[in-house]
């Protein structure tokens, strides 16, 4: 599974009408709904706001709506590009302004999917990796050895706090917290105990 790692929009036009597509990190359906909300509140002049979402480690929660174009000429288009890339934790919106110019159900099908394509084609994605937290004390006189040995396991969004010890904590890839745990505690002589 993949996921994305930030927020990514990119507008194409076909004929005159234009297609503004935005990508979005998500973790649940609930929340596709509440940003869902947020885009039509934002895009009132627009003619359509469609979406399509997948959520859950396993890809296993999924969504769309054509929000008034033709049965499964939008949402399903896009919810398709996203299932092609294996993607999760994910929505694309596509808003759609018209342009005048009818283009009928293959029309909007392929310009709901190229948008689709467009945007995930200019987004971060990488390889999911489930992380954990961590966290312990530590003396001030081994802080320079644990920053190197937490770097080894691929600790981040670490935060410090300086006091009596230095109470360290972050995010390791889960499949690391066993080493980085036997690490440490062998570092320390069994002084340091990461949780």
């Amino acid at each position: 599974m993949r996921i994305l790692t930030e927020y990514a929009q990119t507008s194409i036009e076909v004929k005159k009408s234009r297609f503004l597509a935005e990508a979005f990190v998500i973790t649940s359906q609930a929340e596709a709904r509440a940003l869902l909300r947020e885009q039509k509140a934002k895009f009132q002049d627009a003619t359509h706001v469609i979406h399509a979402f997948i959520s859950g480690l396993n890809a296993e929660v999924s969504g769309c709506s054509d929000d008034g174009e033709p049965s499964g000429t939008a949402g399903r288009p896009v919810l398709e590009v996203l299932k092609g890339r294996n993607c999760t934790n994910i929505m694309l919106t596509v808003t759609r302004w018209f342009g005048g110019t009818l283009l009928g159900t293959g029309g909007l099908v392929k310009a709901y999917g190229d948008a689709a394509k467009a945007v995930l084609d200019i987004c971060k994605i990488e390889e999911y990796i489930p992380k954990v937290q961590f966290q312990f004390d530590a003396p001030y006189s081994v802080y320079e050895q644990i920053k190197l040995i937490l770097k080894q396991y691929s600790a981040e969004n670490i935060t410090e706090e300086f006091a009596e010890n230095i109470h360290i904590a972050g995010l390791i890839p889960e499949a690391n917290k066993e080493k980085l745990q036997k690490h440490i505690f062998d570092f320390s002589n069994g002084k340091i105990t990461l949780i």
